[in-house]
């Protein structure tokens, strides 16, 4: 696949990514958006170290992100839980404060 293709991939999935964050009320559907785009940044990283001769730079970058991705997925569903145990909801419209 070339260079040129993935980048248009990637770019269609952080659009999709940021569509879901920002219309979608629901936290885990907003947290499936970020995942989205975290992909999309990785595969950008993989696109453009393939286009030059130093190839494995992008590829320890996506594999940092994908770590990061991993980390702020536990954090995410965590704090989604305990929102969730206090509000009785996830819908991000019904979360008003988080003051007790």
């Amino acid at each position: 696949m070339s260079a040129g293709i993935m980048i248009l991939l990637a770019a269609f999935l952080f659009c999709l990514g940021a569509f879901m964050v920002m219309v979608r009320r629901n936290a885990v559907l907003a947290l499936i958006g970020i995942e989205l785009m975290l992909n999309a940044a990785n595969l950008n990283f993989v696109a453009f170290s393939s286009a030059w001769p130093d190839r494995i730079a992008g590829q320890t970058a996506a594999l940092f992100v994908m770590a990061l991705a991993a980390a702020e997925a536990a954090v995410g569903l965590a704090l989604i839980l305990r929102v969730f145990r206090k509000f009785k909801s996830i819908d991000l419209n019904e979360i008003d404060s988080i003051k007790d």
